[in-house]
């Protein structure tokens, strides 16, 4: 059986910023503070690949 999901956190203006075509992108703050990496590629992410 699969756990539930835990609830994102909430967004702070540290968590993230609009890039120059309008696209939101995630900190490695807010990265840290969801505590997962979820194997999209992001920009910021703090976790080793692979």
């Amino acid at each position: 059986m699969k756990e539930p999901k835990k609830p994102l956190p909430a967004l702070t203006p540290d968590d993230y910023y609009i890039n120059e075509q309008g696209l939101m992108v995630f900190t490695s703050k807010y990265h840290l503070k969801r505590g997962y990496c979820c194997g999209s590629g992001c920009k910021h992410c703090p976790y080793p690949k692979g």
